[in-house]
Order: structure tokens, then sequence, then C-alpha cells
């Protein structure tokens, strides 16, 4: 019931922008109507999607219809960058869907990016733009653009910079492990970002004992990010405990 509540929701919506479109006396009130609908028609096809409403032919429909209108509202608007904001949103929050199924990098981040690339190009201060372009290049698994892109937006806004750490963190767990110098300047990189309060999601002191423990047999340097983790009331794997202890035993 709520789900079908919500979708009449969303065909009011695009019911309502239709009816500001034909009003429209100028080209931009037409084309805020178009993004209007382009939104209601994306928002439909997400949730009918997520609630498992539809199948994937109904859902690319829906997209399409979305894409269609985030278009003529760029030809009419074509400075807005509001527009491109929300037609880069669109594509990735497809991506998003996309990648619940299939976690390869999804072929809508693509457009995505350009289209935050675009906003950012107008206003390189669009603290917003550069967080979408930092997490689709972090989708795309490209940690050093979007390590650039956190960058500049912790600039403008410094409580964000938990980013920064983030992508420091991932980048150096994405390392292969002929280039551990990297790697474990990545990760220390990363724990020194860190305050405890940081929303962070990659974890960097795991991966830092591993490398530490396994490829470098540096067992000082373990047991220093271990009691440092832990100092932080951070978790490190068992295995690592035991290994470090087991080494202790044996001097």
């Amino acid at each position: 019931m709520i789900q079908m509540w919500s979708v009449s929701g969303y065909d009011l919506e695009i019911r309502h922008a239709g009816a500001a479109v034909a009003a429209a006396k100028n080209d931009q009130q037409r084309s805020a109507a178009y993004a209007n609908r382009a939104d209601a028609y994306n928002e439909k096809a997400r949730y009918s999607r997520v609630t498992k409403m539809i199948g994937g032919e109904e859902y690319n429909r829906l997209f399409d219809l979305a894409l269609q209108d985030y278009n003529q509202a760029i030809a009419l608007a074509p400075e807005n960058a509001d527009i491109y904001y929300r037609r880069g949103n669109a594509y990735y929050s497809r991506a998003g869907l996309d990648m619940i199924y299939d976690p390869t990098p999804s072929p809508s981040l693509v457009p995505a990016r350009a289209d935050f690339s675009r906003v950012v190009e107008k206003n390189p201060k669009d603290a917003m733009a550069l967080d979408m372009l930092g997490l689709t290049d972090a989708s795309m698994r490209d940690w050093t653009q979007a390590l650039a892109d956190f960058e500049q937006e912790a600039a403008l806004k410094p409580n964000m910079r938990f980013r920064v750490s983030d992508a420091y963190c991932n980048r150096g767990s994405s390392y292969p492990k002929e280039k551990n110098d990297l790697a474990i300047a990545d990760l220390d990189q990363a724990i020194q970002m860190r305050t405890p309060t940081d929303a962070c999601e990659c974890e960097p002191y795991n991966p830092l004992v591993a490398i530490y423990l396994t490829q470098t047999q540096e067992y000082d340097k373990a047991r220093e990010v271990v009691a440092l983790a832990q100092r932080s009331g951070k978790w490190i794997a068992p295995e690592y405990l035991a290994q470090l202890k087991a080494l202790s035993a044996a001097r």
C-alpha cells in the first residue's frame, strides 16, 4: 500500500510538470518544468526498481523518459548548471542500482562524471558537485582522481576531509604487492588524518598490519599500528594479534 502511494505521488508530479511544460511562457519556465518532470520520472524509476515493483524493461523506459526531459531542459537552458547536476545524479543513482547486481563499474558512471565535471567547470566552488564528482571517480575506482576531487572539496568544507582520508585508504588498499611502499604511505596518511568523529568507510589499520606482517616482515611496525588502533578503539583481526603474540613468544 505504501509503495503504491509513493508511486502515485511521482505520477502526480509527472502530470503537474507536464502541465507546467504546456503552460510555460518562455524557455526558462519550460526548461524548469522539463527538469522537474525528469526528476519525477527518475525517482519513480529508481523507487520502483528498488522495491522490485518493476522489471528492467520498465525501468529502462522510465529512465529514458527522464533523460529525454533532462536533455530538453538543458537544450533550453544550456548554462543552467543545476540541471547538469540533476542529470548527473540520475546517472549516478542508476549506476548505484546497477552495481548492486554487478560490482563492475557501471557504464552510467561515465556520463555522470561528465555532468558533474561540467558543473565544477562552471563553478569550481560548488562543494556538492565536487563531492559527487569524487564519489563518481571513487565508484570508477580511480582513487587518484577521487583524491584530487575530495581535496578540492575539503578546501571549501573542512568537515568533509574524511573523504580525503577514505580515498587514501582505498588507494592504499588497492595497490599490488610489488608497490608496498606506495600502499604503506597511503594507509599511513589515512590513519594520520583521522579523527574520532570522522564518518570514514574504509579501514586502514588491518591492511597496514597485514603488509608489515606478511610482506615486509616489519613486526615492530605492525605492533605500532596495532597499538595505535587499540588506543583509537579500532578492531584488529584476531589472526594478526595471534601472529604477533606468537612472534613475541618466540623471541
